[in-house]
């Protein structure tokens, strides 16, 4: 079996990971070290969890123990797609520089002001570990150079396609000298990833790692096929669900990691696990650096029962002793699943991952299953008809401040309804608007006494006449009748 110390490593290296307990190499360790040594470009393929950032982490140090950095030039970088991966990268640096007093780091991510982070750069730096937004910050400000660049590093290549980094990465590799030695890490190879490679690497050593398909014997795998009452509210059936099953665990759920596909729903699960008494409180990009890093801290040391995460968030975090994990959704990629509930069962704990499902996720349920080439157990869902909620309380996504019901407005179209500062016509008693019934118009001498009454008369009703009488209902024209229309219809009635 190979060791650490076949691997021609710095022996001041050598005795920090003997201090830190590891003895022997992972796969990828074994693979990448070596050629990382000769100064070769290195092109690894291997999840989070096969021990990959020792893989180029112990290589660094051994070829950056001789040399001294300069104000604003780094003489390595490593760039990692969120800040928790950078900060557990960092760590790891901590660990294995131990006997390395003069060597130096700085950690850029958002979040931090950048007050700290220029001072650090301003003394020179041997190690830059950083997210690629933060570092082009610094760029832009003119307050950090890429051309000392000896060793760079790309981390979870796949998760900075996912992110949108892919042209910001593009950009950092065209800022560092095209001496550089590369060395990119990736758990798949999409076909963005491989055009990134075959540019900027150069006859790169190829390791690659089979991919972790199945989960620790150790970790009880269970799943409950959930479908709500109704569409509207299968959301709210569906936290009501995850909180019965909270429960069934018992004394045993002593912390636990929640996932959710969507940043959204995470906010809206925590927040509905906080309002029914659970200690919970969520993990995402969106968040400021100073909430996540106090979240994910208060959660190693306990302080903290439910950690509400995404994927991207909870990428590469190392928290031990994590009793349940609970899939509140299913995972869009089978390798994720296996990613998630490894944050469980971990050094030979016992653990265990409940996962509810669905039915418009039946099919990435059974991707998981042919993946890990085992069934998982189905449990039943602990809602009782009773427990179903009613309709007015599904109305009110339970996420919500409880509140009184309030009477249903109804909406009237506003051009259906009179405007209020339009004015209102009266009808009025003594103006007729329809005319009185007449008596057909008889024939009369035209005389000049006839011709003035039948003006009169008609001025008052504004009858139809010499249209055969009848009850005709005439819209008038106004109050008054002109005489010459009266006069034409008498003389034409005359003749």
């Amino acid at each position: 079996m190979t060791k650490f110390s076949d691997l021609n490593l710095d022996p001041k290296v050598l005795k920090a990971i003997d201090d830190a307990g590891y003895e022997s190499p992972t796969p990828i360790q074994e693979g990448a070290i070596p050629p990382a040594l000769e100064g070769r470009d290195v092109l690894g393929i291997a999840q989070t969890g096969t021990g990959k950032t020792a893989s180029f982490t112990l290589p660094m140090i051994t070829m950056l123990g001789k040399g001294r950095a300069r104000a604003r030039m780094p003489r390595s970088l490593v760039l990692c797609p969120t800040r928790e991966l950078a900060a557990q990268v960092a760590e790891n640096f901590d660990t294995y520089t131990k006997y390395h007093k003069k060597l130096s780091k700085a950690l850029l991510i958002g979040g931090v002001s950048f007050k700290e982070q220029d001072r650090l750069i301003d003394k020179g730096v041997d190690v830059l570990i950083a997210t690629p937004g933060r570092l082009l910050d610094h760029v832009e400000r003119g307050k950090l150079l890429l051309t000392g660049v000896q060793v760079m590093v790309v981390d979870e290549a796949d998760r900075m396609l996912d992110m949108g980094f892919i042209p910001d990465i593009e950009r950092i590799f065209g800022l560092t000298p095209f001496t550089r030695q590369t060395l990119f890490f990736s758990a798949t190879m999409a076909p963005e990833i491989e055009r990134i490679t075959n540019t900027f690497l150069s006859n790169p050593a190829r390791v690659e790692v089979a991919r972790q398909a199945t989960a620790s014997e150790n970790i009880e795998q269970v799943v409950m096929m959930f479908k709500g009452s109704r569409r509207d509210r299968e959301g709210t059936e569906k936290r009501k669900a995850l909180r019965k099953l909270i429960d069934a665990e018992g004394d045993a759920c002593t912390n636990a990691i929640i996932f959710c596909n969507r940043k959204m729903d995470v906010d809206v699960v925590a927040k509905s696990l906080k309002k029914y008494g659970y200690d919970a409180a969520p993990i995402h990009g969106d968040l400021d650096q100073s909430q996540r890093t106090k979240t994910l801290d208060g959660f190693r040391e306990g302080g903290l029962r439910f950690l509400v995460a995404s994927d991207v968030a909870a990428r590469g975090l190392d928290v031990p002793s994590v009793s349940h994990v609970f899939n509140f959704d299913v995972p869009g990629h089978a390798e994720d699943y296996v990613h998630r509930i490894g944050r469980t069962g971990r050094a030979g704990r016992d653990g265990k991952a409940v996962m509810i499902c669905v039915p418009r996720d039946e099919k990435n349920f059974d991707a998981i299953e042919k993946l890990t080439q085992k069934q998982i157990t189905r449990i039943d869902n602990p809602l009782k008809p009773a427990d179903a909620p009613a309709p007015s309380e599904a109305k009110a996504d339970d996420a919500s401040p409880a509140r009184e019901d309030k009477p249903k407005r109804t909406r009237t179209h506003s051009r259906n309804k009179p405007k209020d500062d339009a004015p209102k016509k009266e009808v009025q008693a003594d103006a007729p608007v329809v005319a009185a019934e007449v008596e057909p118009a008889k024939a009369e001498p035209n005389t000049a006494a006839s011709k003035q009454a039948s003006s009169e008369n008609n001025s008052r009703s504004r009858s139809n006449r010499g249209r055969g009488g009848g009850n005709n209902n005439v819209v008038g024209l106004g109050d008054h009748l002109p005489g010459f229309i009266a006069m034409s219809f008498e003389e034409r009635s005359a003749n």
